[in-house]
Parts: C-alpha cells; structure tokens; sequence
C-alpha cells in the first residue's frame, strides 16, 4: 500500500498539515498583509501615485479580500481548497507584480484587486479551514502553531521586501517571490491539502483505539460533543465554572457575537491602519534597511506574544480579558511611538528607547489579534455555531480594517503623521471595551 509523501503507516497526518499549513501562513501573511506597507513606500517613491492614493490602493486590497473571504465556503465546496489556493497564489502573484509595473492610480487599483482577491485564500479563514477537520479537542493548539507562520511572514518578508527592491526593483521582487510562492503552495497542494481524515483513514485529533491483529492502527473517532467549550472542558477549560454555550438564534442581535465582532474588528482597524504607514513613517528616521528590520523585530515580537498566551494561559481563563490586555499592551506601545515622536531631537537616547519599546509591545498583540477572536468563539458557541461564527467575525473584520489604510492616510495628509498615533489608540481602547462588554455567565 503506498503511501503518500512517504508517510507510516501510524502517523498522524495532522502534524502535516500544522506544517503545510504553517508555510502557507508564512507566505500569505508575508506576502499580502505585511507586503504592502512596503510596496506603498515604493509606489510612492517612483511616483506612480501620491500617499493618499497608495493608502486608497491598500484599502481596496484589503476590501476585495473581504468580500472573497466571504465567499471562500462556497469556493472551497465548488473547486475544493488545493485548487483555491494554488488558484490564490497565482492571482496573489500576479497582482503583486502589477504593484510593481504600475504606473498610474488606475494600474495601482488594478494590481490591488488581484493582490486582495489572492492574500485571502492564505489567510485566516484558510488556516481554520485546512486545521479544522483534523483536530477538535486540540485545535486551539494546532492554530496557534500555524498562526505562528502568519507572524513569522513578517519577520522575514518585510526586510526582504526592503533587500530585494533595492536591488532588483519592485518588480523583479515580485517575479522571485512569485515563482517561490506559487511552486511551494503547488506541491503543498499536491502533498497535503488534498488528503482529508476519511481519505487517510484517520480521525481528529489522531485518536487511536489500538493496534489491529495485523500490526495496524485502528483509529476511532473522539466522543462526541455537543459544543466547543465540551472540548474545551476536557483540557479543563472552564470545567465547573463557566455555563455551557447557549444556542446561536439571531447571530446580529446576540450580545455575544456582537461584542466578539466589534473587539476584533477594531482592535484590527487600528493596527492594520498603523502597520499599513509604518513603515513609511519609519524610513525617513531611521533608513529603510533599519525600518525593514524594525517591522520584522515588530512581528517577531507577535510569535512570542502568541506563545505567551498559549503557556501561560491557565484553564479556565477568560479569554476576552487575555485579549484586552493584548490590545492594552498594543495601545501603551502606541503611546510610546507618540512620545518618540513628540519629544524634541535633543532627547535622543530617551526618544530610541521610547521607539523600540514601543515596537516591542505594538508587536506582541499583532498575533493575538487574530488568533484569539476564534478561540474565544469556540468557548462561547457551540461547535457548529462557531464554524458560522469564526467566517463572519473574520469577514467583518476584514470588511471593517480594509479601510484604515485610506482613513489613516487621509487624516496623514490632514494633520499630520503623528495624529495617527493617538487615533490608534484610542480605536484599541474601543475595542477592549467591547470585548469586556459581555461575559459569560457562570455555573
């Protein structure tokens, strides 16, 4: 019997697909969401459209993903997902070059209409979806390692961008990345996201009854719960304390569903609109080679944060209180950007430490911003509730941050860069107070 990319017999072909999946992070987060802070900068430069324009170019990048990833379901039941996303990686290449060859606001939107409708189908709802079938009670485990790849796309591409656009141009960054990236989701395609559990003879979470007289594995599917937070509670997640997940009845008048959406959907309007000019407001201070290097340490710090979370956070944890303090260390590292930016040159020392210590502490919540929304709604809805929940909350907060590159570049041009700052923050302190805004009641 053959076996596929040379697996045993009695592995668990979860662990690929964290790994598989994990690159495919790597590259659509790396790509598409870390990828046009830089390609701004660029477009800027060679003065195929002004900053206002840029933004406005960023903003529909991220407003056509939104729309796509509403509709990956119905492109994943059609096509199937190996096929959508080598399809995304191609359309994702191609747009990127677009960013690169273009050379009016016209040409600009046209590559970010590719760009978008390509970033999406490697990003999050991607990353749940291909995670999902095949692990249950460890699923907030196995996303959390494969968000990780989401982070560490921007520790290695945002310096890379900056190195190879020096070199070779915009354009010829994206022709090597492009090739890089569509060859590697082909393969991973071909390896790995076509097999399922049933296709492998497995089951989630790779349970096994035992050893069958043949000297195979037998596996048998895990007990079956009624909600998320059932399998939560067999890690001892809120066991005894919290009330089971009442049934989802009208998803836009549920308190719990509402305050979900609105903590992620503004908690990721303010950093998506801060990272989409930072590094831009970067660049001029501390060169581009430095800000390429300051936006990678920035995401690297998101790992960190992530782990963080996932070992320290004791069972039973309310998981929106982990996330507000998330968005709470995100907005006193913003704060700390604003004094660096407020103070007079003379404090030289004093406005270095401010800067990196405010990277250091915007970074750690960039993760976290994405990963723990889902994990909170796995808690708090029942499982088939939730794989309606995690799409939407997704969809919306895609739909909603889409536009704070544009709104932050408008308010760049009329007030200045160091009004974004505060407006920033502020946005994080409205969604920390969204998320407190409900609690789950107790048993």
């Amino acid at each position: 019997m053959s076996m596929s990319i040379g697996a045993p017999a009695h592995s668990f072909f979860g662990t690929r697909v964290i790994a598989a999946t994990f690159v495919l992070a790597v590259f659509g987060w790396g790509v598409g969401f870390y990828g046009p802070p830089v390609f701004l900068q660029s477009v800027v430069r060679r003065g195929a459209a002004d900053v206002a324009w840029a933004s406005a170019a960023v903003t529909w990048h991220f407003v056509l993903g939104a729309f796509v990833v509403a509709n990956l379901p119905r492109l994943y039941r059609r096509a199937g997902v190996p096929r959508v996303t080598v399809l995304g990686a191609v359309v994702l290449a191609l747009g990127v070059y677009g960013w690169g060859i273009a050379a009016t606001p016209a040409q600009l939107f046209l590559a970010a209409t590719l760009s978008g409708a390509g970033w999406v189908t490697m990003g999050a709802a991607a990353v749940n979806a291909l995670i999902a079938p095949w692990y249950v009670a460890r699923r907030p485990s196995a996303l959390g390692t494969a968000y990780n790849g989401a982070s560490l796309g921007g520790v290695v591409f945002s310096p890379l961008w900056v190195l190879l656009i020096g070199v070779m141009g915009l354009d010829g960054a994206a022709m090597v990345v492009g090739v890089a990236m569509v060859g590697t989701m082909a393969w991973l395609a071909a390896a790995v996201f076509r097999h399922t559990p049933a296709s492998k003879g497995q089951y989630p979470d790779g349970v096994y009854a035992g050893a069958g007289q043949d000297g195979g594995v037998t596996a048998s599917p895990p007990a079956a719960t009624g909600s998320s937070g059932t399998a939560d509670a067999a890690n001892g997640d809120g066991v005894g304390v919290q009330a089971p997940p009442a049934p989802l009845t009208d998803t836009w008048k549920d308190r719990r569903f509402l305050t979900l959406c609105a903590g992620m959907a503004l908690g990721l309007f303010a950093q998506i609109g801060l990272i989409a000019h930072l590094f831009s407001l970067l660049a001029p201070v501390m060169g581009e080679k430095a800000a390429g290097f300051a936006m990678g340490l920035c995401t690297a710090c998101a790992i960190f944060g992530r782990i963080a979370v996932g070992r320290l956070m004791p069972p039973g944890t309310d998981r929106r209180r982990v996330a507000a303090i998330a968005y709470g260390l995100q907005a006193a590292g913003v704060l700390a950007l604003l004094m660096s930016v407020w103070l007079p040159a003379q404090e030289g020392a004093l406005v270095g430490v401010l800067r990196w210590a405010g990277l250091l502490l915007f970074g750690s919540g960039i993760g976290n911003a994405t990963s723990l929304p889902p994990l909170i709604a796995q808690t708090e809805f029942t499982r088939a509730d939730a794989q309606r929940v995690i799409p939407l909350i997704v969809a919306v907060s895609q739909g909603t941050y889409a536009f704070a590159p544009a709104l932050f570049g408008l308010l760049r041009d009329l007030g200045g860069a160091a009004w974004l700052f505060p407006v920033a923050a502020a946005v994080q302190l409205a969604a920390i107070a969204a998320l407190l805004a409900y609690s789950r009641p107790q048993t």
